[in-house]
């Protein structure tokens, strides 16, 4: 601690005052709204980092009052504010920024930022600092582009810095204050991941359920494989997704914390980490087979096209959504090399459309409790409740109708032993798709519903006793 409270505290930006950086967010912004700018990016980018950032920021506004601030050092700003330091936001971001996130705050007396011409970024910065602030100041930072700064400030203010810079600045400069996070960096992976979500591509096991190829060992590796290529895949369309869809998160109640939107997460580091997940994926899903990399490809394909413009359509998005749960389905079959019959396709469009309409109500319910009208993002009302109720309802509905044509199917009375015995499992589904339901109305349907019946211990029992109702049917004759 030093005796520096006097001097003027200059704040950095991007890593600092917030959690991400305010390029890479221009840039995902700039490629969502006017995706041919990624070509001109190229020219822009060879005139120079400035050029780049100022072009960048000509182009798209960032919305400031979304960008995750820290409010442990917002509070000792205002604070400091107060007591009557003067507060200089200095930042290597564009200006224009800059100047939007200080009229928001409202406590910064100066602010100096890039330019058309010039980088505000390490010794630049420093000399920015001491030209304009003069040579006594406090500096507050987060990275090694700011050891040049701190050498030269009269005290430091740390911001979450690597371990590494941590040690440097405090072995060569006064320390005012120190803000640390100690968020599980890989926990925060795992969220990012979505690795809860890989339950999902369990469906990919179904097919050779359904053919009880139980001891085929090499079909059931092969599935194995194709499980964790399309897990690995659909985690890499997850965080793109993620990063895609910043704005509209932060302004959802729940879908704020998610580790990008809140900042927990760098988006530089997400799209390194989302192309070596799908890199591996596909390599995977190669190692199966042609056909499964096919239809992983197009998954991937209709994954995306949801991201960029199906999610918004009514309705649109829930048949998308249920079609990707069929399509893991057939993809089971491809990879274990088994015939998945027509029943089981009907029967999986009907059902996992219903189980979409859950996911949906549940968020305009949430929507609907918090005083708001419509979805963010989605064209979607809260009053679309009074038809996407019934239509869920009925298709889970016509799901267990199809699934009675089955049993009364002569393919099923001729390879079951006792085919009338999947009644039973009949009135599994139905209950626990009426369970799901009200799980709904009751707004305790917090996350995806097939994510959710491997959580809720009704739905695991539910499910076990269907399991075991197939199996008593196809090998037992119960007289």
């Amino acid at each position: 601690m030093t005796n520096s409270a006097l001097a003027p505290l200059v704040v950095d930006l991007d890593g600092t005052l917030i959690r991400t950086d305010t390029l890479v967010e221009s840039i995902v912004l700039l490629l969502k709204r006017k995706p041919l700018c990624s070509i001109l990016m190229v020219f822009w980018l060879l005139s120079g980092r400035a050029h780049f950032k100022s072009r960048i920021a000509s182009s798209v506004e960032l919305d400031v009052q979304l960008l995750p601030y820290r409010e442990e050092l917002l509070e000792y700003l205002q604070a400091e504010k107060r007591a009557g330091r003067r507060l200089i936001l200095a930042t290597a971001a564009h200006k224009t920024i800059a100047e939007r996130v200080a009229a928001y705050l409202g406590f910064f007396d100066m602010v100096l930022g890039s330019d058309e011409s010039v980088n505000l970024k390490g010794r630049v910065k420093l000399a920015a600092i001491q030209s304009s602030v003069g040579s006594e100041f406090v500096y507050a930072g987060d990275s090694g582009a700011d050891l040049p700064i701190w050498q030269q400030a009269q005290a430091a203010i740390l911001v979450n810095p690597p371990a590494r810079v941590a040690r440097v600045v405090r072995a060569t400069s006064s320390v005012e204050r120190e803000f640390s996070e100690t968020g599980n960096r890989f926990y925060l992976w795992i969220r990012a991941m979505r690795v809860h979500q890989w339950l999902k591509n369990l469906l990919l096991f179904v097919p050779l359920l359904t053919a009880f190829s139980f001891q085929e060992y090499e079909k059931i590796a092969m599935v194995l494989c194709g499980f964790f290529a399309f897990s690995l895949a659909a985690s890499a369309t997850y965080m793109g997704n993620d990063m895609w869809d910043l704005e509209s998160d932060r302004r959802h109640p729940r879908k704020k914390s998610r580790p990008f939107a809140s900042g927990g997460l760098p988006l530089s580091q997400g799209f390194v980490v989302a192309g070596a997940s799908l890199a591996l994926g596909l390599l995977l899903a190669f190692n199966v087979s042609l056909a499964f990399l096919s239809i992983l490809v197009l998954y991937l394909v209709v994954t995306t096209c949801y991201t960029w413009c199906l999610k918004t359509y009514v309705l649109i998005d829930v048949l998308v959504l249920s079609l990707l749960y069929s399509l893991r389905i057939f993809a089971g079959s491809v990879a274990a090399d088994v015939l998945v019959s027509f029943w089981l396709l009907a029967f999986s469009v009907f059902i996992f459309f219903s189980l979409a309409l859950v996911k949906r109500c549940s968020e305009l319910l949430i929507l609907k409790q918090q005083g708001c009208s419509r979805a963010n993002g989605r064209d979607y009302q809260v009053s679309d409740l009074v038809v996407l109720w019934p239509l869920g309802v009925g298709s889970a509905l016509s799901s267990v109708v199809v699934f009675g044509l089955f049993i009364c199917a002569n393919e099923t009375q001729a390879r079951y032993a006792t085919p009338n015995g999947l009644w039973l499992v009949a009135v599994g589904i139905t209950y626990w798709l009426s369970r799901l339901w009200i799980k709904t109305s009751r707004g305790e349907m917090d996350d995806d519903p097939l994510v959710f019946a491997v959580r809720d211990f009704g739905s695991r029992v539910t499910i076990a006793a269907m399991i075991a109702a197939t199996l008593a049917a196809r090998f037992l004759n119960w007289g």
